[in-house]
């Protein structure tokens, strides 16, 4: 088999690291900067083996044209699976895996960096100073995170990195979890979900999200039951906060501050350039117009070197492990 890999959504600084990797484990990678969907699938037509990343969705209608042309296997590089139609992949034969884990700082340290961008006020601050205005203002008043409590939603490897870190710093961190680990519970105080957001004033979401169950986790409901004045960072998947319920409480002030690096249906909103005036979606203008209280990165919580390679050579060992036994351990399907 000849061992050729195509894979989307490749960006430019991620080039040098692809190139790097694929010669080290003799695969000739072709690199792509779209995101594959059912609109540009014919990009990878004649490939045995694709590799994509979060925002490529194709549906099964299309899968199976791509399986009619040669495909055989489906690797993605991330450990969120929710854009891979794992079922379609399974009745047609093709085989998918997936990265389990790769570097927890990446994204522990983007939610940490958020979450005290806002309590500080940082982003507030230097933007007047940007604009010439330097004199201190009661907005740039701030608490300290060692008199927080920072509670976490989804308490794995990225959830105990981020508690961590927030320990760290002295704050006190409680963790909510429905099957935590004993580490987890070295690291932090377990407590039900409505005890988080009852304690809590920071609330970072790390939640993994199971379509048809944890939808919406963080809704109005739990949000109002948050003290007036904290924050929440969501650095997890979009679909389980709603972002609209958030909004309104930062318009309301109950919230004092919103850090999402995700949001739901992304791939309307990230990768794309707009006039910030006047934004396709009612809800993205309010993301826009929020600012700085509401602060919004596009899906960057890997975007570094360590994450990257992890993300790249355990995928290229997926497909080793195909290759050598039939067999993948980090098969999506079970």
């Amino acid at each position: 088999m000849e061992k050729k890999i195509i894979c989307f959504g490749c960006r430019d600084y991620e080039k040098p690291y692809f190139e790097k990797l694929g010669k080290q484990y003799g695969y000739e990678l072709v690199l792509r900067p779209e995101y594959i969907g059912n609109d540009t699938w014919e990009l990878a037509k004649g490939y045995e083996i694709v590799m994509v990343r979060g925002g490529c969705h194709l549906d099964a209608e299309h899968m199976k044209l791509l399986k009619e042309h040669g495909l055989k296997y489906y690797l993605t590089r991330t450990a969120g699976y929710n854009h891979v139609d794992v079922e379609a992949c399974k009745a047609l034969g093709i085989e998918t895996a997936f990265v389990p884990g790769y570097s927890p700082n990446a994204i522990s340290e983007l939610a940490v960096t958020l979450a005290m961008m806002l309590l500080r006020n940082a982003v507030y601050t230097v933007d007047l100073a940007s604009k010439g205005k330097f004199k201190v203002t009661s907005g740039m008043f701030s608490r300290e995170v060692r008199g927080c409590t920072v509670g976490i939603l989804g308490c794995g490897r990225i959830g105990c990195t981020t508690a961590s870190l927030f320990k760290g710093l002295g704050a006190r961190v409680i963790g909510y979890d429905p099957f935590p680990s004993d580490y987890a519970k070295s690291l932090m105080e377990m407590k039900e979900a409505n005890e988080v957001f009852e304690e809590a004033d920071i609330i970072v979401v790390h939640m993994a999200y199971f379509k048809g169950k944890n939808d919406n986790f963080v809704n109005a409901e739990k949000i109002a039951l948050m003290k007036p004045g904290s924050i929440i960072v969501n650095v997890a998947r979009g679909e389980v906060m709603d972002t609209e319920a958030a909004v309104a409480a930062i318009k309301s002030g109950h919230l004092a501050g919103l850090g999402i690096d995700v949001i739901a249906n992304e791939g309307s909103l990230f990768n794309k350039e707009f006039d910030p005036k006047h934004m396709d979606n009612p809800l993205h203008q309010d993301l826009v117009d929020l600012y700085p209280k509401v602060l919004v990165t596009p899906h960057i919580g890997s975007a570094t070197d360590l994450a990257l390679v992890d993300m790249i050579e355990i995928s290229l060992k997926n497909m080793d492990e195909y290759l050598e036994t039939g067999k993948c351990r980090n098969s999506l399907i079970k």
